[in-house]
């Protein structure tokens, strides 16, 4: 594991949702609504970590079942306690998917495929387990420009200890951009690609509300504030809190923007 891979921690569902998962859902429901999608389709969901994309997929879809893998067995007990509808949630790598070739309707995966260490495995696979005229899709943040929360605190950790620019996604994640997605989903014989941006808005309440789940050790930015020594956990907390934005009720409002990459299995 590269010193880099020590930080992409993704085990308690409960941090995941305070720290990433309430803006997940909020992308999910964009993504759904992109394109029309026929009812009783059969989907699968890849990396689905705490099930957002599959309980938006359920709700909105009509899917004639839904089933979610992810990796992390601690991830996926907090998709079930919350599952409804024709959900499953199995715990499977992303690069040996436990469905048979052609088995599903639509691929799909939320905010995962660049934490793979070969992102194409993934999308092969993912290619693999639909029909031909199936899709395939996926989102991912835009760490170098677009998802603001990430980008301001990778800012000021580097400001700090100019060490911290090799764990900043925006720098170890150049595949998610437009021409690299557009790319990876070509090379694996997929065809109509197209990658569109999904914007939201991400609204904290005080600066607590957004400093406190970068406390609880999930994900790259978290475990490196879970590494720092106290007083420069403080001393980044105050830089970052330096370049954000305040409404006069002390609200903090930044926006994040994914790109979506999908195709059809030829």
């Amino acid at each position: 594991m590269s010193e880099q891979q020590r930080f992409d921690v993704w085990r308690a569902g409960a941090a995941y949702e305070r720290f990433m998962g309430r803006w997940s859902r909020k992308v999910a429901e964009r993504f759904t609504a992109l394109a029309g999608h026929r009812d009783g389709q059969r989907w699968l969901d890849v990396g689905c970590g705490t099930g957002a994309l599959s309980a938006v997929l359920s709700a909105r879809c009509r899917p004639a079942l839904v089933l979610g893998c992810d990796r992390s067995a601690e991830l996926v007990a907090t998709a079930r306690d919350t599952a409804y509808g024709p959900v499953r949630f199995v715990v499977a790598d992303a690069r040996a998917l436990p469905v048979r070739d052609g088995a599903c309707d639509a691929a799909v995966s939320g905010l995962m495929l660049n934490f793979l260490a070969e992102p194409a495995e993934g999308v092969a696979e993912m290619a693999r387990a639909v029909r031909p005229g199936g899709q395939v899709t996926a989102y991912v943040w835009d760490y170098a420009e677009g998802m603001e929360l990430l980008r301001r605190f990778w800012d000021a950790a580097t400001a700090m200890d100019p060490a911290a620019a090799g764990l900043d996604e925006g720098r170890r994640f150049p595949m998610c951009r437009p021409d690299p997605l557009h790319a990876l989903w070509t090379r694996a014989g997929l065809e109509d690609v197209w990658v569109t941006p999904i914007v939201i808005r991400t609204v904290f309440s005080d600066l607590a509300d957004l400093w406190s789940p970068f406390l609880a050790g999930q994900g790259p930015a978290p475990g490196y504030v879970a590494g720092l020594p106290p007083d420069d956990r403080e001393r980044l907390r105050d830089t970052l809190a330096e370049t954000l934005p305040r409404d006069p009720d002390g609200s903090i409002e930044l926006s994040a923007r994914a790109w979506s990459v999908s195709g059809i299995k030829p």
